[in-house]
């Protein structure tokens, strides 16, 4: 995983598709779902803190929900088979920035992820 080993190296790592909205963001949302053991609908609602127009199309959501039902936790065994020691602690990180989200205004996870860019 070039993401993963970019990371492990202290290395940036630039996802991007044309307007980075649907495509890299669900891609990055599911290397985070593996490492981090998340769902698809927490990382999706903590990536839009910095990237607010993130917004998967229904397909690559459908993909997601798919994909964290019956693979993410095999990627993240082999993940973690395959680079032993993960220096990171981005599930905690992620969840801390999770609950500060809904502290601050309200709103569930669930409603942040679902809701369209520009919030549409």
């Amino acid at each position: 995983m070039f993401m993963h080993e970019s990371r492990l190296k202290g290395e940036g790592c630039l996802v991007h598709c044309l307007a980075g909205v649907s495509r890299s963001v669900t891609l990055v949302v599911a290397y985070i779902m593996t490492v981090t053991g998340l769902g698809w609908q927490e990382v999706l609602a903590a990536v839009k803190v910095f990237r607010p127009c993130a917004g998967p199309n229904r397909g690559f959501q459908q993909q997601l929900q798919e994909f964290e039902a019956t693979q993410a936790k095999q990627f993240r065994e082999w993940l973690q088979k395959e680079y032993k020691d993960n220096p990171f602690n981005d599930e905690a990180d992620l969840r801390e920035l999770l609950a500060k989200m809904t502290k601050a205004d309200g709103e569930s996870v669930e409603k942040k992820a679902c809701t369209r860019p520009g919030g549409i």
